[in-house]
């Protein structure tokens, strides 16, 4: 017996920063993807984000235009 398993497509969102580059908790607060900073944290360090398609553990890490960031199948792109 085969079975037929449909995935849902990911939502995609944009988010303009004015600045050369934003931090990853930062980034996620801004785009309303977690409550708090701690949120963040959290969510960061546990390897539930992705940057760029690979699972990212540093808060601190730089996003700059272009990037992405993925989190409970949302990807947030940084223009």
């Amino acid at each position: 017996m085969k079975i037929k398993v449909k995935v849902a497509e990911k939502q995609q969102l944009s988010k303009k920063i004015d600045t050369d580059f934003i931090r990853l908790d930062a980034f996620l607060k801004m785009c309303d993807a977690v409550q708090t900073g701690g949120h963040a944290k959290i969510v960061i360090q546990e390897g539930e984000v992705r940057v760029n398609g690979e699972v990212c553990t540093q808060r601190g890490k730089k996003l700059r235009k272009g990037d992405c960031a993925e989190f409970e199948r949302v990807v947030y792109n940084v223009e």
